[in-house]
């Protein structure tokens, strides 16, 4: 969608294209209150800068929409599409890696009590078993920090997919 068209949506339109990106109410909310953007790097620069405030509680309203990474992302919505493209890479695992990241998500649930979550687009599925082991070993707030920072560069992928410049913008 060009960016002219997202800035004229109704504002509960704008918030459910928003929460595409990251299901996180208070930030689509105030995302959306921040139009109009004049540009793409604008809305991005904003939508960062608001996601700076995501603590736990975010988090976990945000997770609370995320498929476990490798497991086919369910529903026919947005959110499903984006997470089966950003999980794309992960139809050509080779079967011991996706056992490995099976177990591995599993280990993860019990020790931090959520889905592990990582920006799976542009990495291959033995980038992201490492990721897993190693953040298997972060403690509680670490991991914390971490999984917000690839829920928001996840949000910031989304938000660059499905909004373009205006043709005039010269952006």
């Amino acid at each position: 969608m060009e960016l002219t068209h997202f800035n004229d949506l109704p504002e509960a339109e704008a918030i459910e294209v928003v929460s595409v990106w990251a299901r996180v109410p208070a930030w689509a909310e105030a995302v959306t209150g921040a139009r109009p953007f004049a540009s793409v790097d604008d809305l991005e620069a904003t939508a960062t800068r608001l996601a700076g405030t995501w603590r736990r509680p975010e988090l976990d309203a945000a997770l609370a929409h995320h498929p476990r990474i490798g497991e086919r992302p369910r529903g026919e919505g947005a959110e499903a599409a984006a997470s089966r493209r950003e999980q794309s890479a992960m139809t050509d695992a080779a079967a011991s890696v996706a056992e490995q990241i099976a177990a591995g998500n599993a280990e993860y649930e019990a020790r931090f009590g959520r889905v592990f979550l990582i920006r799976a687009a542009g990495r291959t599925p033995d980038d992201i078993l490492a990721e897993l082991q190693r953040r298997l070993d972060n403690t509680p707030d670490a991991e914390v920090d971490e999984a917000i920072d690839q829920l928001r560069q996840i949000a910031m992928l989304r938000l660059r997919a499905a909004i373009e410049p205006d043709p005039s913008s010269g952006e």
